[in-house]
């Protein structure tokens, strides 16, 4: 018997470069198939689900199912941790995104169809919540994230990223970001404090990771537990271009954690800042520009596994 009796499922039609709007009639069918009692509503734009997760969170939905990318997951999960009913809600997981780090991270199939008998499972897993504070249009905000967050050259690359058309998603999409950032990139010169010990140092990127994976299954944050109340912190130092090119590969592998110019360290608080413009990004999205904050709240989310 299932602990969820009735779930509310969130639908992003264009996750995958939208190939959930194609995927979705099978996948319904497969949630009918497997006795899960449900109700769904497609979402209309970036930030909907955000809205939709909070109001069925705050209406009594206690189990909520995000159907798409690391980006829907995102959302869902800001729209559960920002309601009422926060303490009583569960997030399951069907991945349709091409990314699909978070997944990886926790380990649910990437596959939709393997994925969806999950949502039977009665075993739920109490996550940590990373949070970001910001600036967007120069007026401070919050956002919540799952996976990993940052500052520096991987933001820009995500911002190069995102100007390519829906449909080239993935690890490819990052490395021709990567590629055509590193030719005018230079390293930013920040002020970091890292739970309280301040520095000034010249790094490429900043990264605060929950999660293991991002950027399409780069193993960023090998040693990192969703569970474990602690944030991530890889401080990658000051890398010339060639230098960077050299070590890329071994981000799959998650051995660039042993070059000598690469720092990672356990921490609670992380901020960052620069006289120089720094942006923010966070589970594979712009937000915004420091000086920025990064932050976690214990076992803040309920997931189905």
């Amino acid at each position: 018997m299932m602990i969820r009796q009735h779930a509310k499922v969130i639908v992003n039609p264009a996750a995958g470069a939208y190939s959930t709007y194609r995927k979705w009639p099978h996948i319904k069918q497969l949630l009918t198939h497997i006795g899960l009692s449900f109700e769904y509503q497609h979402t209309e734009g970036i930030g909907h689900a955000i809205e939709l997760a909070q109001e069925a969170a705050n209406n009594g939905y206690d189990f909520l199912v995000a159907v798409g990318g690391d980006g829907t997951v995102n959302e869902v999960a800001n729209g559960i941790v920002t309601s009422s009913g926060s303490c009583r809600t569960s997030l399951g997981i069907i991945n349709t995104g091409t990314g699909s780090d978070f997944v990886r991270s926790i380990h649910i199939p990437r596959d939709f169809i393997r994925a969806c008998p999950f949502l039977y499972s009665q075993q739920r897993l109490l996550v940590d919540v990373g949070f970001v504070e910001y600036y967007k249009d120069n007026k401070p905000s919050k956002r919540f994230f799952l996976n990993a967050a940052g500052v520096g050259f991987d933001a820009e690359v995500a911002e190069e990223r995102l100007k390519l058309p829906r449909f080239f998603r993935g690890t490819l999409p990052y490395v021709y970001g990567l590629l055509k950032k590193l030719i005018g990139y230079k390293n930013k010169n920040v002020y970091l404090s890292v739970d309280g010990r301040n520095e000034e140092q010249s790094v490429l990127s900043v990264v605060v990771a929950n999660g293991c994976y991002f950027g399409g299954g780069m193993n960023v944050a090998p040693l990192a537990e969703l569970g474990d109340g602690l944030l991530d912190v890889l401080t990658v130092g000051d890398f010339g271009k060639l230098e960077l090119l050299k070590a890329f590969p071994t981000i799959y592998k998650g051995t660039h954690i042993n070059h000598p110019k690469v720092r990672m360290e356990k921490a609670s608080r992380v901020t960052v800042s620069s006289q120089e413009r720094l942006l923010v990004h966070a589970d594979g999205e712009i937000l915004g520009e420091g000086p920025v904050s990064f932050g976690l709240i214990p076992s803040a989310l309920s997931i189905v596994v």
